[in-house]
């Protein structure tokens, strides 16, 4: 592990135990600093300088602190460092649904993270298309949003109602009392 790194997991050895599901918080607002050879590819792995993170819990502590910011770049922020790292498509893959429920039903995600997030009204979920292909996504947490997994979305079409209307019928999905729409019915 690199100074740089270590510093970092230093400097966040004791996170809060809310922090994956709200992010660093708004509060922090340290300059940026520069930034750090850190990547997440399309696939959801974390790489510094290149060489696979094969941590687990270190992975799960910069997701805690992990931020997009308005000019569109992604940070780790800390109370007194904020440090710009590359994100090849989505920081996060949903990796895995469960579907809680019988008439009010809440899709359970889980991210390649091991962080749950239930589709809702603070986190929407998808479709858009992308070189002519579906690309199912779920919104996170401020701005932070997850590809979801082929296996996961063939599972969420399989479980998807038909609502039919005179433009065409559509794929549907509820949890949590909202109504996400995963595209037409071919």
């Amino acid at each position: 592990m690199t100074d740089s790194l270590r510093s970092l997991a230093k400097t966040l050895a004791t996170p809060t135990s809310d922090r994956a599901s709200t992010g660093p918080d708004a509060a922090w607002s340290p300059p940026c600093t520069g930034a750090i050879a850190i990547r997440i590819a399309a696939d959801g792995q974390w790489y510094h300088e290149e060489q696979p993170i094969r941590r687990p819990a270190l992975v799960r502590l910069f997701a805690s602190i992990l931020r997009r910011e308005d000019d569109g770049e992604f940070y780790l922020v800390t109370p007194v460092e904020k440090l710009r790292i590359q994100v090849d498509d989505c920081p996060f893959v949903a990796v895995l649904v469960d579907v809680e429920g019988d008439e009010d039903k809440t899709l359970r995600f889980t991210l390649n993270t091991g962080e749950a997030v239930e589709a809702g009204p603070q986190h929407r979920l998808w479709v858009e298309q992308r070189n002519g292909a579906p690309l199912p996504l779920l919104e996170v947490r401020q701005g932070l949003h997850a590809r979801v997994a082929r296996a996961v979305f063939y599972d969420l079409v399989a479980r998807a109602d038909v609502l039919e209307r005179e433009a065409g019928a559509l794929l549907v999905l509820a949890s949590q009392g909202e109504v996400f729409v995963l595209g037409p019915v071919d």
